[in-house]
């Protein structure tokens, strides 16, 4: 029987590792994919917001020459991270089901299953893309994550969204020789993108290298064009791709299988915020996942403290 069972194996997992074993608990970490599934999938180009500083986990410095650390220096991090410090991981192996019994959990994989006295779901937000909601949304040429931007080269391609995942997308495949439409629900570029992007992309609307449409939406797509929606009427251009950057969400059918309660209004779980423990005793709650439809309030800097908080809770219950 293990103290713990950790679902989900990124920077949150793995720092919920980290301090389950400085407090001498048995444990193991299983994730779906590979090592910090959700980095591994994030552009190949992308840079942090966060300096470093503010990534580490588990006390271990994270050393970049780099002022915001790359997706390539946050693989690198954390896998010695992982590997250096021996934890338990168990990779592409998907949890199933999540069901206690007799005081304990017992969770179910597509592999094996698990006995353990307590469960943490830290299983980040990135797997599931909001839809559009939209006829010809579920064309190939429909992309609702992004690799590289080479392979847009002299396509005309429409970017849905103003965050940065959509900004990134915008400005990195223009740079490459793509014709970029950029579709906006809102009045202007939003204020959480980067710092240092904000102003580039603004600029390059202002010469007219990018197109923005704002206050729009992308109203349906067909195999060599698509239809929008503005303030001025619905417009058709030709299309070659459709970047839908319109967010990420946790994974609700399953925290409702669980049985953790959620908030009507935005998916929120319910949990102890000073615990980090849900409705269900035992079963806990780390990471971005805690801010159900709320991504961005939750993310690595500010979630790290989650797994202490849990651990300290699960000592003290158990002296």
């Amino acid at each position: 029987m293990l103290d713990i069972l950790i679902i989900g194996g990124g920077p949150i997992g793995l720092t919920c590792g980290l301090a389950a074993q400085k407090a001498g608990l048995s444990f193991v970490i299983v994730e779906k994919g590979c090592l910090v599934n959700s980095l591994y999938n994030y552009p190949s180009t992308m840079t942090f917001f966060s300096t470093s500083e503010k990534l580490e986990i588990g006390g271990v410095p994270f050393v970049t020459v780099h002022n915001k650390p790359t997706r390539a220096d946050a693989l690198e991090y954390y896998r010695r991270v992982a590997l250096s410090n021996h934890l338990p991981i168990h990779l592409f192996e998907e949890v199933t089901n999540v069901t206690k019994e007799n005081g304990s959990y017992t969770v179910t994989t597509s592999k094996k299953s698990y006995q353990a006295k307590r469960v943490i779901l830290s299983t980040g937000f990135y797997d599931i893309a909001v839809n559009l909601d939209i006829p010809g949304e579920d064309l190939p040429k429909v992309k609702h994550y992004y690799k590289d931007p080479h392979y847009y080269t002299l396509q005309k391609v429409v970017v849905v969204g103003s965050s940065n995942s959509a900004i990134d997308v915008a400005l990195e495949t223009y740079r490459k020789g793509a014709e970029v439409t950029l579709v906006v629900r809102g009045s202007e570029i939003s204020n959480r993108v980067k710092y240092w992007v904000r102003p580039d992309i603004i600029n390059r609307i202002k010469e007219g290298c990018i197109k923005a449409y704002f206050n729009s939406n992308l109203q349906a797509i067909r195999e060599h064009e698509v239809d929008i929606k503005t303030p001025e009427g619905i417009i058709t251009i030709p299309n070659d791709y459709v970047m839908a950057m319109t967010g990420y969400k946790p994974n609700f059918n399953f925290l409702k299988k669980l049985g953790i309660i959620l908030s009507e209004d935005k998916f929120i779980p319910q949990y102890n915020h000073e615990t980090m423990e849900t409705n269900l005793p035992g079963l806990y709650l780390a990471g971005v996942v805690c801010g159900g439809m709320d991504t961005h309030l939750w993310f690595i800097e500010n979630s790290r403290i989650h797994a202490d908080m849990i651990i300290n809770d699960i000592v003290a219950k158990d002296e």
